[in-house]
């Protein structure tokens, strides 16, 4: 399924009666394995109830935080030969390089961040990061994201109701690219920090 498919799949589960479950399972999912980020969603069922925003933010936090704890199991048990599967040899090391730098608090940067979160969960276990720690970094990030976006709606959701419920599947859309952006950016600005750090200091 293309990238548009899955966003216009994911966004018809707020026409439903089943979109909160839809909406925790997507959060959950994502944490691990699944392509498509949870804010699609959360946005496509605040912009129609914008008075429930804070509401799908908790739920919405709560099943990624429980998501992040199964990837960091699953990271736990799989290892290396598992997060292989996942990813380059060449982002592990990456990851391995926040984690050198920012300890638990690169699950945060993460967490935040279009950082993609479920190779940082996964990775977290793989390393064997203090559990209690990372679920206390995860909480604090992804709740600060989800609510982020759930309080903008639910103070403004009436203001921009009328034009997103018009064009929610490309906004959805150009959310999720923005985040894949994101993530090459910043990924890309590491990449010329480095460089930069072993061109100053050749003999480290």
């Amino acid at each position: 399924m293309s990238l548009e498919g899955w966003v216009e799949w994911c966004v018809a589960w707020a026409y439903t009666p089943y979109g909160v479950l839809a909406l925790f399972i997507n959060a959950f999912v994502e944490s691990s394995f699944f392509p498509i980020p949870p804010d699609v969603l959360l946005i496509a069922l605040s912009v129609l109830r914008p008075q429930w925003a804070l509401g799908y933010a908790t739920v919405c936090t709560v099943g990624s935080v429980l998501g992040g704890v199964f990837g960091y199991l699953i990271g736990q048990k799989g290892g290396r030969p598992l997060l292989r599967r996942l990813i380059s040899e060449e982002r592990i090391h990456w990851v391995d390089g926040y984690y050198q730098k920012y300890d638990v608090w690169a699950v945060g940067i993460a967490g935040f961040t279009p950082l993609p979160y479920k190779v940082f969960t996964i990775s977290a276990g793989m390393f064997s990061l203090d559990l209690k720690r990372f679920v206390l970094v995860s909480l604090v990030s992804r709740g600060a994201r989800f609510f982020l976006v759930g309080s903008a709606l639910f103070f403004f959701g009436d203001i921009v109701k009328l034009y997103l419920t018009k064009y929610l599947n490309i906004f959805s859309i150009g959310v999720v690219v923005l985040l894949i952006f994101g993530f090459f950016a910043m990924r890309l600005v590491s990449k010329r920090i480095n460089v930069a750090k072993e061109a100053a200091n050749p003999e480290e």
